[in-house]
């Protein structure tokens, strides 16, 4: 005999198990912030396709061409598909100000992503954490973007300052007494490898550095800079610059028949867009340091990361210039972030989002072995490893171990 159940009972039986079926669907469904529907996601960028800095317009090139392959062969991120939206700063804040605006305010996207350069990040860095808008992977080694009280700003490369101290403990070691000549970009960019070079030297830094020269981006030539260090006499010459200056200073050099220890950033390392227009002459035995594999670099030619790199360059991107160190750097940067926008899930918020960069972790295969990228909700600097490399022939060559620049005593 079944037992009596009254029919209010059943009633409420089937509401509530209806109410749980529908707590149930919609815990299942796709969450969306701003710029973000079930099928897409608005990725925001701007770079310097014209300008001083037009050798880094490759960089967002490389990326276009990493989501237009995520989208085409994986339907993009989680069902989503990225919409990348560039646009053009030519390198000048006051228009990467107006650019940016147009990206939060016009196309509503959900995170300003990988804005090439120092002075444009600084000048919308305040904006875009007042309007909690992600600005992530930030194209620029300024020291600041480590800093998680900045709390949607995050950078992505080696920080400048580290990369200054492993340039001057270097020096210390095998070129002691020597003096060093600096020029240097008169911006953020170039005042934060200062830091890390006062740093270092410490006690010794007037004595060793005899020359400091700025230059400013709009500045047609850098000649007569490179002229005025020579006069100072310094045994060791560092660049610090964007490409275009960086080759100029390395021709003009070669042109006075002048023999520094040269040091270059590694933002200027490229063979194809730096070195070769400057005269490969003039780069014998340039130092600098590394964290992506160079694809000029024989070692890596059967390399599976960088045999899968320049599939994707071939199929995906085949006008980009495969010589040009600046693709590599833009297809890891799009790796990361496809990786990061799968951990979101179906949360795709912008607070979801800065959680997961606090928590990454993850190898690229196209970054030097060891090279790790990591952050914590404390640590917001995602790569620490640089390892020294000397340009001979017609490549870098890489020597001594991995190591970061943190602060203290050489």
């Amino acid at each position: 005999m079944q037992p009596y159940v009254s029919k209010s009972w059943k009633l409420a039986a089937i509401a509530a198990a209806a109410l749980f079926a529908g707590v149930t669907a919609a815990a299942a469904q796709k969450v969306n912030d701003v710029g973000v529907t079930d099928t897409e996601i608005k990725i925001g960028n701007v770079g310097p396709y014209s300008g001083p800095a037009s050798a880094y317009s490759t960089i967002p090139k490389t990326q276009a061409a990493y989501f237009k392959m995520i989208n085409e062969t994986q339907g993009g991120i989680n069902g989503r598909k990225i919409n990348f939206i560039s646009y053009d700063d030519g390198y000048s804040p006051p228009k990467t100000v107006e650019q940016v605006r147009k990206l939060v305010e016009s196309d509503e996207v959900f995170a300003v992503y990988q804005l090439i350069g120092t002075p444009g990040n600084s000048a919308v860095a305040k904006y875009l954490n007042q309007k909690q808008v992600p600005q992530i992977f930030i194209g620029s080694g300024a020291t600041k973007w480590a800093d998680p009280k900045q709390s949607w700003s995050m950078g992505w490369q080696p920080n400048y300052q580290s990369e200054a101290r492993i340039y001057s403990r270097y020096i210390q070691k095998n070129y002691p007494g020597k003096t060093v000549g600096i020029l240097y970009q008169n911006d953020d960019f170039g005042k934060d490898y200062l830091t890390g070079f006062h740093d270092a030297f410490g006690k010794d830094y007037a004595k060793t550095i005899i020359a400091e020269v700025p230059y400013e981006v709009s500045a047609p030539t850098v000649d007569s800079l490179v002229v005025q260090i020579k006069d100072a006499n310094p045994d060791i010459f560092i660049t610090i610059a964007t490409p275009k200056f960086g080759a100029q200073a390395l021709k003009k050099i070669g042109e006075l028949q002048w023999h520094p220890i040269q040091f270059f950033s590694n933002v200027i390392v490229s063979v194809s867009a730096v070195l070769k227009p400057a005269g490969l002459e003039n780069a014998q035995g340039l130092i600098s340091a590394a964290y992506l594999k160079d694809p000029n670099d024989p070692q890596w030619k059967n390399d599976p990361a960088m045999n899968e790199w320049r599939a994707f360059m071939t199929k995906w991107y085949p006008e980009g210039d495969q010589a040009d160190a600046a693709t590599v750097f833009g297809y890891g940067v799009a790796v990361a972030l496809v990786n990061v926008l799968k951990q979101c899930g179906n949360e795709m918020t912008r607070a979801n989002l800065m959680k997961q960069l606090s928590n990454m972790d993850m190898d690229i295969g196209i970054y030097l072995p060891g090279v790790h990228i990591k952050t914590t909700p404390t640590d917001w600097s995602p790569i620490k490893q640089l390892q020294l490399e000397k340009f001979e022939g017609e490549t870098w060559k890489l020597f001594g171990p991995l190591m970061d620049g943190s602060a203290g005593p050489s």
